[in-house]
């Protein structure tokens, strides 16, 4: 037992858009963001399993009434902050505003610096920084919201997917993200456009395997693949909000993920060291998945880098981890254990 206070910082679950799937048939129907909602389920798992190791732990709901926050913090004066906040009342640009406000105030926390975070939400902007530092990614473009566009702008080679330039948890995507003609491009740029109000990522879509790499320190876990066996044929094979949260669904039915994937001794090692690589690019620490793409040649390609991943019993990252031998109480320790060694080496630097 560790003489450790430490508060655990998440996001309740709101509903914010009309849809998170992405499918125009469900348009209107209302929603609750499941991403969040299944995550705060685990909390009483967290919470009990980090006081076996933790004498004081204290759980806290994050939301915009500022002063509330700051006193609840202060008050508890945590040695470190376990941070779960992935938006605050629904609004995802308030990930990064949360680590800001705990770097303000002077406590150590657990994840990625305000920085990577925003970096990482702005799909064009971690491209940009990917490919400075020779990390291949897709050819892509972004399209305003609203913006008038003709076929002469998109400069790309169908078959395309369209992203949420600043979403995460596959939200807005669905079967109809991928598109092979300019005409399906418009029609469902004009559904993102007038249902999210966000701008939108157009990139070339790799067509193959898609991996998860979980980054855990320095160390990249045994690699994941998500195998779509018997979803339909006239189904893209993509991860979609379906696949990932909605229980029952055809894609969550037909999206599997198969860890450790099976890949030959050189092609685990490249995409290990592309997932490294992108890891630190973009400036990243503790703990983050980056997710690749091959194409038919075998070639990989970062598409993205989730600087906040969901690490919850039934995640990727901690079946990832528990494919490395790390239990998932061992990997709450070990995350928490990152923020508590910085306080300690930050005493010591202060003292010299």
């Amino acid at each position: 037992m560790k003489e450790s206070k430490i508060l655990v910082c998440y996001n309740a679950p709101v509903s914010v858009f009309s849809l998170y799937n992405g499918r125009p048939e469900d348009k209107g129907q209302g929603n609750k963001d499941l991403s969040e909602e299944g995550f705060t389920k685990e909390m009483d798992y967290i919470i009990s399993s980090l006081k076996e190791n933790y004498t004081e732990v204290r759980l806290f709901a994050v939301d915009r009434r500022v002063q509330r926050v700051v006193d609840e913090i202060k008050s508890f004066s945590p040695d470190a902050i376990l941070n779960f906040v992935e938006s605050v009342e629904g609004i995802a640009h308030y990930e990064y505003c949360m680590t800001a406000l705990y770097e303000l105030l002077g406590y150590h926390y657990t994840g990625n610096l305000p920085s990577t975070l925003g970096n990482c939400l702005d799909k064009e902007r971690a491209k940009r920084i990917l490919n400075s530092f020779g990390v291949n990614t897709p050819g892509s473009l972004t399209l305003d919201v609203h913006k008038r566009f003709s076929e002469s702008d998109i400069d790309l080679r169908y078959p395309l997917i369209m992203k949420l330039l600043d979403e995460d948890a596959s939200i807005g995507i669905s079967e109809y993200s991928v598109v092979n003609t300019f005409k399906e491009l418009k029609k469902h740029y004009k559904f993102l456009s007038e249902t999210y109000n966000k701008s939108i990522l157009v990139e070339e879509y790799i067509d193959g395997r898609e991996l998860n790499c979980a980054v855990l320190g320095d160390i990249v876990l045994p690699l994941s693949e998500i195998v779509f066996d018997g979803l339909p044929d006239d189904l893209p094979k993509i991860v979609t909000y379906d696949g990932k949260w909605i229980e029952g669904s055809t894609y969550y039915n037909y999206t599997k993920p198969k860890c450790p994937a099976e890949l030959t001794k050189r092609l685990k090692k490249k995409v290990e060291d592309l997932a490294l690589n992108s890891f630190k690019a973009l400036n990243c620490r503790d703990y983050a998945r980056v997710d690749i793409r091959l194409d038919q040649k075998g070639t990989p390609f970062v598409i993205e880098v989730n600087p906040n991943p969901d690490i919850s019993r039934d995640s990727g990252f901690s079946r990832a981890a528990n494919a490395a031998g790390i239990s998932h109480k061992e990997l709450l320790f070990t995350i928490t254990g990152f923020a508590l060694n910085r306080k300690e080496n930050d005493k010591k630097t202060k003292a010299i």
